[in-house]
Order: structure tokens, then sequence, then C-alpha cells
């Protein structure tokens, strides 16, 4: 008990200093909290990629298309259960800052192969015999306020001309993890509408959605598709949705190494403060610890003290910062909403990472109080009692 209140007296002696350390502290630890979570949220689409569907795509680039009537020739392949088309619209509603995704699909045969998507089914039904109707999804429709029945007009980008959508159904995610910040709309529409103003690209799609029936099975499947198209005029790719997300991920991948490393140079630069405060604590009672020495308290006692009072910080400094990060990274969410900046659907804290600050706090405690500690055992009692502080 004696040993404790000592530790809180010395903790709390330079309050100004103590306070600016834990201060210190928590915005480091709460800065890499959320730097960490902008990470995790980076991945998060990546994360919930399904085991068992696979993307098809041209072999050249996504910018090239393949045939609609590959489908036919995908489907009898041995451990396929279900093929769909996909293509990117890429049209904009309103303006740039407000933009969000969106794809023309295969409907009857699209959403079946994700279960992750929930529809009322009497909304999925008006959607379906809708030709110019259109899903979206529970996040785009609470971010811009759509209800079932909006007229959501979109100029066309790679499909030139003013576009119009009825929303007939809002479909919901199964949980947290599953973005529903997109629309979908039939791909029938899309290709009648290019027929009679592009003939030439009629009849093509961004991609295949491939389900296979079994998980085991996905790198033989996909070595089967492509082998079916080889040679041809539009050769094929065909890779795991995981690794498909991941490929348009890689191209911001420098980005996120650099927030990786920001957040751990952030820990590194209090690390630096947190041992300079320890150092300069150790520094003014040199005769302390040389009279708790002359008292009979061994080296180990004095160490002890310092860096128990070490770790009262930093643990003070991790408490409150993960005390903080749930405001934080709300704060930091409805900024980048406030901005137009919808970059992050899903962005939840990791239970991880409030582990990561705790652990990064008791190693800044430790680390910053390893020198003075060595520095107060091995000083001796007379040089300690002779020191002015």
């Amino acid at each position: 008990m004696f040993f404790l209140k000592l530790v809180i007296r010395n903790a709390l002696r330079a309050r100004l200093r103590t306070g600016l350390t834990v201060l210190g502290l928590v915005i480091a630890l709460t800065a890499f909290g959320l730097l960490q979570t902008v990470v995790k949220a980076w991945y998060a689409g990546v994360e919930s990629a399904s085991s068992t569907r696979l993307i098809t795509r041209n072999a050249i680039s996504l910018v090239f298309t393949v045939p609609v009537y590959y489908r036919d020739q995908i489907r009898p392949i041995e451990g396929v259960r279900g093929v769909s088309v996909s293509s990117w619209f890429g049209g904009i509603w309103r303006d740039e800052k407000s933009f969000f995704a969106q794809f023309a699909v295969d409907v009857p045969t699209f959403f079946p192969m994700y279960p992750e998507f929930r529809f009322d089914p009497q909304e999925y039904q008006d959607f379906v015999r809708d030709r110019r109707g259109a899903a979206i999804g529970r996040q785009l429709a609470d971010l811009y306020g759509f209800k079932v029945g909006d007229r959501i007009p979109i100029r066309g980008t790679i499909y030139a001309g003013n576009w119009e959508f009825i929303v007939r159904a809002i479909f919901d995610g199964t949980d947290q993890t599953v973005i529903t910040r997109q629309l979908y709309f039939h791909f029938d529409y899309l290709n009648e509408y290019v027929k009679l103003r592009f003939p030439r690209r009629a009849n093509q799609t961004g991609v295949f959605i491939v389900d296979v029936a079994d998980p085991a099975r996905v790198a033989e499947v996909a070595q089967k598709i492509d082998a079916t198209f080889a040679n041809s005029l539009a050769e094929t790719l065909t890779e795991t949705e995981k690794a498909f997300q991941l490929s348009f991920v890689s191209m911001l991948q420098t980005i996120v190494q650099v927030i990786q490393s920001v957040s751990y140079i952030v820990v590194l630069i209090i690390l630096a403060v947190a041992a300079n405060t320890m150092a300069m604590t150790a520094r003014e009672r040199l005769s302390e610890y040389a009279t708790l020495k002359a008292l009979g308290y061994g080296p180990w006692y004095v160490a002890r003290l310092i860096l128990a009072e070490s770790l009262v910080i930093a643990a003070l400094g991790g408490v409150l910062s993960v005390a903080l990060m749930p405001g934080v990274a709300a704060a930091f969410k409805g900024a980048l909403a406030g901005a137009g900046i919808n970059a992050f659907p899903v962005f939840e804290i990791d239970p991880m990472t409030y582990v990561w600050q705790l652990v990064f706090a008791f190693a800044v405690g430790t680390i910053a109080a390893l020198v003075p500690m060595v520095r107060a055992a091995n000083v001796r009692i007379v040089d300690g009692l002779r020191h002015v502080g």
C-alpha cells in the first residue's frame, strides 16, 4: 500500500508535466487507433468477399468487355452452380462529390448468388417486374434519403445520355460488414439502349459472376473457364472475388502503407516524449532515490518505483485513448460525410485496435522507464545526496 501511494504521489507531483505527457499519449494513441481503423475500413469489402464466387473478366483489362454469350459456355462447366452478368455503369447523380457505384446486372440470376443482401419480398418482385426499376442499398438510402418510389436521374458517362431509374427496392446487409452503398438495375434495359445508340457495343458485359458449388474446386473451375476461351478474340481472366477486389485496393496500396507507417511513427514520437519526461523526473529525484537507499531500500525497489510511475502515466493515457476512440471515429466519419467524402461505407473499430492501443501504452511506459531505472538503481548514495535537481 505504501509503495502504491508513493507511486501515485510521485506521478502527480509535477501535475502540469504529467498532464501534458498524458495528453500527448492520448493524442498519439487515439491517432494510431484512428489510422488503423481507416486501414481496416479500406479492406472491409475484401474481408467480406465470398469464397465461392468467381469473377471472370477480359484478360487484358477491365476496360475491355467480354461477349454476353460466354455465359452460355460457362454455365455447363462442371462445378458451376450459376452465372450472371454485371457491368459498371459509372453515371453521375447530382455532382461528382455525390458519387456512388451503379451496376447493370441480370437481376434473376445475380441476387440469388448474394444471400448477404436481404430484400422485402414484395419490393423485390416489384424490382424484377420494372425494367427501369432499381434496387439500392440501405447505406446509400440513408446517406441521401432515397425512398421506394423515388426517381433517380443519372447522367451517363460510359453510356452517354440522361437516365432515370425508379427505386423499387431497398436491400439490407446481413451484418454491418456488408457494403450496401450501391445501385443495381436491369442489364437488359442497358443492353437494349446500347443496341439502339451504339450497336457495336451491344451484347457485351464487364464481368461474369460465377457461383461455384464446392469451395474446394474454385481454382479448378477458374482454370476451366479460362481454358474454354483461350485463343479467342476475348480471352478471359478468372479470379476469386477477394482477389478481384484486392486488385482495386492494390492501386492505392502505397497510400495504405503510408497511413500504416504514419500510425507507427506517431507511437515512436510519443515514446520519445515519454522517455524524456521520465528522464527529467529521475534526474530531479536522484537525491530522493539516494535517501531511500540510505534508509535500506535496495536498487530494485528504486527501479520498480520509477517503472511503476511510468506505467501509471502510460496506462492513464492508454485507457483515456480507448475511451475516446468511439467518439473520435464517429466524428471522423461524420466529418467525411459532411464534406461529401463517402469512401468508407463500413467504418467500425476492430476490437484488436483497442488491444494494440493498450499494448503500445504499456510498451511506451516500460521502454521510457528503462534508462532512468538503470541510472537511479546504480547511483551511489554519496553522489545522489550531493546531486541538486
